[in-house]
């Protein structure tokens, strides 16, 4: 019975946690959650690193292509397809060179490095393609440049004219092509790309987007390395290309810039003009 009483008198209480205990709890939960929400800021900031970099390699990859495609069917058709002579009033209808220049109707005798283009950055092409603007008149000059760090496309109809210039008549098509294209970078920037990247940009140097192979009498050769004679556009048989693309933010982490090249060869299928 006095167990009893003694336990009728018995009071539960629950044991809490002290201010000390809550305290470091709280201190702890925070510094997790510190660390977690910094570890998914840098998997986003990767992500979105990532995403922009294939996004380049994509589109340069893409380029590429179409560059050596273009490449490929440049001197397409020439004068010798046709039974007639379609006539210098006509000559839309063929293809005078497969890589032309400013004024290169009048100014046949152009040497690569001395000509506007073809040069390091800049190329036009004449070949036929699909091209609805141009109606019967099949041929057409691409242009390809770069400005910036954008490289530019443009397509235009081959013009009627002993007097034509590619140059001048294609520079109101030029449209965004390739972004982020780092070949001609400043020289500041390419030193920081090199620190990064010691085998891209040698000797510190701007890195050509298109070089260029000409026929000779003694074979192919770099066309700089030609005699002035077979250093011309006309005498081009294969076109390197080269395109150093930039995601447009460095590495989430260490900061460093991402970049990457990518190399092609297009080479004309169609007989020297």
């Amino acid at each position: 019975m006095k167990r009893a009483a003694d336990s009728r008198g018995w009071r539960n209480r629950s044991q809490g946690f002290s201010l000390l205990e809550m305290m470091t709890a709280m201190m702890i939960f925070v510094i997790i959650s510190a660390a977690a929400f910094t570890l998914l800021g840098l998997s986003q900031k990767h992500y979105q690193t990532d995403s922009q970099m294939l996004n380049s390699f994509q589109e340069a990859r893409l380029g590429l292509d179409q560059i050596v495609r273009d490449v490929n069917g440049s001197g397409y058709p020439p004068v010798n397809q046709f039974q007639f002579n379609p006539g210098s009033h006509e000559v839309s209808q063929y293809v005078t060179s497969p890589f032309a220049w400013p004024n290169y109707l009048t100014s046949p005798a152009c040497q690569i490095g001395i000509c506007t283009t073809p040069s390091d950055f800049d190329l036009i092409i004449e070949m036929q393609i699909t091209n609805q603007n141009c109606a019967n008149r099949g041929v057409s000059w691409i242009r390809y440049q770069l400005v910036g760090t954008t490289l530019y496309r443009g397509v235009v109809c081959k013009t009627d004219s002993s007097t034509a210039d590619p140059d001048g008549e294609t520079l109101g098509s030029l449209v965004p092509f390739v972004q982020n294209v780092m070949n001609n970078a400043p020289a500041a920037q390419i030193a920081q790309y090199q620190a990064a990247y010691p085998a891209m940009f040698p000797g510190g140097n701007p890195v050509p987007i298109f070089s260029y192979l000409c026929d000779t009498l003694t074979g192919p050769q770099r066309c700089a390395s030609a005699s002035s004679s077979d250093n011309s556009p006309a005498n081009i048989r294969a076109v390197g290309v080269t395109l150093i693309l930039a995601a447009p933010a460095p590495d989430a982490q260490t900061g460093r810039p991402l970049l990457v090249e990518l190399n092609g060869t297009g080479k004309r299928m169609n007989p020297k003009q």
